[in-house]
């Protein structure tokens, strides 16, 4: 294409329309002519015959329950997509950017902008988060992600903060803010900035800094935002009436003085940190989008305003190919709910960061949580994201440092500028697989947003305690299929690693921190004039009375008491929680009781037979008991020979050592023979109340003939690890 086309496909973007584009596209003078392709030589296989050859490498195994696999959104993945069975779906006509953006929220995907490197910032004091924005975007970020700490969220000084720095940077005054922001470049780079239940003083304190600065608060662009009813789920309460008159003034006041910030941010975090299923998240944060909707027209705001004030945040889950439907199907449904309330097509997209479920990370085995990153970024920038973030390995366990952030930082990088993955518009458009997927997701994403419209609105639904219990019944399914290791948490509930050394927690000296901050805030307000200061506090209710006070010395304490107080809202909190968190509490018991007993549950394996008998379901023994950080004895195996009978050395090997558990590895065609002379054996040899397993699950026909001959249980794919684990922690005295 000519530089002149580029230019004009590329940089004007906006002025062309749909078919001027197209048509520039297809005078390109660099077009590749391809050679038809004639597959005639190949016989196409019907579905049947398809099948049967399936059958015939499942040996005997059920095609119906081998090659279907269901999810947690209820969407069932096929064995196979075909084209005809999605020729009806296929977006042959469909454009990105336009229509119910399927396809993409602009029409040039990535190539004319990427998406927005948006790494979290956290440092807790204002100096050091101020070098740690600039650093990153030394880096490769292109947002300055500012995280906030609880206290500065809630409105709460400093000196009465009880969790300083939890989360991110504490902001009590314009001095601190101006310390924070101090020589951010806001006329190349877009700020993000969540701030809780309003977004109000956040939104003050930065037009107070910039002013003070000589700079204009129009430069501003990306996100300064809140979320009242996020806020509400996380912590049980919320003054929403206020919270929605704040909303409503930040909205008139952006518009009106920073056309390019959005100040209303939605977050699915408070969901899929409680265990929701991707429809759940999506469907539970559009009913939330919508009830601001509502509440913001009856303050004079119309919807199209209210949803160019909105970023949504959704994050980027466990399950490749439903998260890639999912972002490009929340647009669809987005789209639809705009065109009910009335706006205009050109104004009905979706503005959306993407984020690395916390939910899906592990502390244990932390370094494969890279991995579950680079998944979860990928799928969500194939998915159309707007902004990017992608957290550190290490999150759950601590503030990232220099390496983890690095690694965070790089992989986006890698995905522009090594990956190329700025090139493709709707790089999954097409796929029979996922256009399916992406049906279905929209179908579910509607049904659940319906079924909260039904209750009344997102606040009657919390109210009667839908939505939570809803995810918690998700929830306790991920921790079933945990338990049995249908689900697999790598370095976790399967393959654990034995040589890990946890990582330094790095625990911030809060103490002194708090300390620090205090002795700056008292400085800043030591001289102001008190009488002054109250009359400014009066008229802190709007975005331009908050601006004043705070540029004379008022503190978000202050202004948070200046506002009108309503009836707070109270429910049931979605509790936050990661996917492994149970296997995790179980691995630190025993690690506890080793720390203080210097005892462990110690298990023999009675590996019956040469290393290719019994390999493999020694293998997967240990493996299962590893898990739990037990002690694995380890052998090749016991065999008969002129010292003795295979049977007669293994028991005698178990009578050696005072053995917990005692696990007999060989085939099922040798169980028969071996089980009935060997396990009484072993229950012999063993101590009292000690364990004997066999492992694999035995045919009904023989269970109970195994059983009778002293085997307590069976270790297989069908046995409840968690379960196994706690019982022979319960026997050994590790917990009640």
């Amino acid at each position: 294409m000519a530089d002149e086309q580029k230019q004009a496909a590329v940089g004007e973007e906006r002025e062309l329309t749909d078919k001027e584009l197209e048509a520039m596209l297809r005078k390109s003078e660099k077009v590749t002519e391809f050679p038809e392709v004639s597959f005639d030589e190949f016989t196409v296989p019907t579905w049947e015959e398809w099948v049967e050859a399936c059958n015939a490498l499942l040996k005997g195994a059920p095609f119906d329950k081998i090659m279907y696999t269901k999810n947690y959104e209820g969407i069932t993945f096929q064995p196979i997509y075909r084209r005809c069975d999605v020729d009806d779906i296929l977006p042959t006509d469909d454009y990105p950017g336009t229509c119910d953006y399927l396809r993409g929220a602009t029409v040039n995907g990535y190539v004319h902008e990427p998406w927005g490197i948006a790494q979290y910032c956290d440092e807790t004091l204002p100096a050091d988060n101020n070098e740690l924005l600039k650093d990153e975007v030394s880096k490769g970020t292109t947002v300055y992600h500012i995280g906030l700490d609880s206290a500065t969220r809630n409105g709460i000084d400093a000196k009465d903060a009880e969790k300083l720095g939890d989360t991110g940077v504490n902001i009590t005054t314009a001095e601190d803010m101006n310390v924070l922001l101090n020589g951010l470049d806001f006329e190349k780079y877009p700020v993000m900035m969540y701030t809780g239940a309003s977004a109000l003083s956040m939104l003050a304190l930065t037009v107070a800094t910039l002013k003070a600065e000589g700079k204009k608060p129009s430069i501003l662009k990306g996100t300064i935002g809140a979320d009242p009813i996020g806020e509400l789920l996380r912590s049980g309460k919320c003054d929403l009436a206020t919270a929605y008159d704040n909303m409503a003034e930040c909205i008139k006041y952006a518009k009106e003085n920073i056309p390019k910030l959005r100040t209303i941010f939605v977050r699915g975090d408070v969901y899929t940190d409680g265990g929701a299923e991707a429809a759940q998240e999506v469907a539970y944060s559009f009913a939330a989008a919508v009830e601001y909707i509502r509440q913001m027209e009856k303050r004079g705001i119309s919807p199209a305003d209210v949803n160019k004030a909105m970023t949504f945040c959704f994050n980027s889950g466990a399950n490749f190919f439903i998260e890639i439907a999912k972002f490009r199907a929340l647009r669809v449904v987005w789209a639809a709910i705009m065109e009910a309330f009335g706006v205009d097509v050109t104004d009905r997209s979706i503005n959306v960061h993407g984020r690395s479920c916390s939910f899906t990370k592990t502390v244990i085995d932390p370094y494969v949580n890279m991995l579950r990153n680079t998944t979860q970024t990928f799928a969500a920038v194939v998915g159309g994201v707007a902004t990017y973030e992608n957290p550190p390995f290490d999150e759950l366990i601590r503030k990232g440092d220099v390496f983890s952030r690095r690694i965070a930082r790089n992989l986006h990088v890698m995905l522009q500028e090594e990956f190329g993955m700025l090139c493709p518009v709707d790089a999954a458009g097409g796929s029979w697989a996922v256009e399916s997927l992406t049906k279905q997701m929209v179908e579910k994403i509607w049904a659940e947003f319906q079924k909260i419209e039904a209750k009344g609105g997102v606040v009657k639904a919390i109210g009667e305690g839908y939505p939570q219990a809803a995810i918690s019944e998700v929830l306790e399914k991920r921790f079933a299929a945990l338990e049995k290791r249908s689900d697999r948490a790598v370095g976790v509930n399967m393959y654990p690693n034995m040589t890990e050394e946890p990582l330094e927690r790095r625990e911030e000296d809060t103490p002194k921190l708090k300390k620090q901050r205090e002795a700056a805030v008292a400085a800043y307000v030591a001289d102001l004039d008190e009488k002054f200061l109250a009359e400014k506090l009066a008229q802190a209710t709007s975005v331009e009375g908050a601006i004043e006070a705070f540029a004379n010395g008022a503190t978000i304490g202050q202004v948070k008491e200046a506002m009108p107080k309503g009836e707070e809202t109270i429910v049931t909190i979605i509790g936050k929680h990661h996917w492994t968190e149970r296997y995790e509490a179980l691995r630190f018991d025993t690690e506890k009781y080793m720390k203080e007993t210097g005892k462990n549950v110690e298990v023999f394996l009675a590996n019956m037979g040469p290393i290719p008998q019994h390999k493999a379901r020694a293998d997967f023994s240990t493996s299962f008991l590893q898990v739990g950080e037990f002690n694995v004895h380890l052998n090749d195996g016991f065999q008969d020979d002129e010292n003795g009978t295979a049977i007669e050395k293994c028991a005698k090997a178990c009578a050696e050592f005072p053995y917990d558990v005692a696990v007999i590895c060989s085939t099922d065609k040798t169980y028969p023979e071996i089980v009935p002379a060997l396990a009484p054996l072993l229950k012999k040899a063993l101590p009292e109340g000690a364990t004997l397993f066999l492992a694999g699950a035995a045919p009904k026909d023989l269970e109970a003939i195994y059983k009778e001959a002293g085997v307590d249980d069976f270790i297989s794919v069908k046995a409840n690890c968690f379960q196994t684990l706690k019982m022979l922690q319960k026997k050994k005295g590790m917990i009640e």
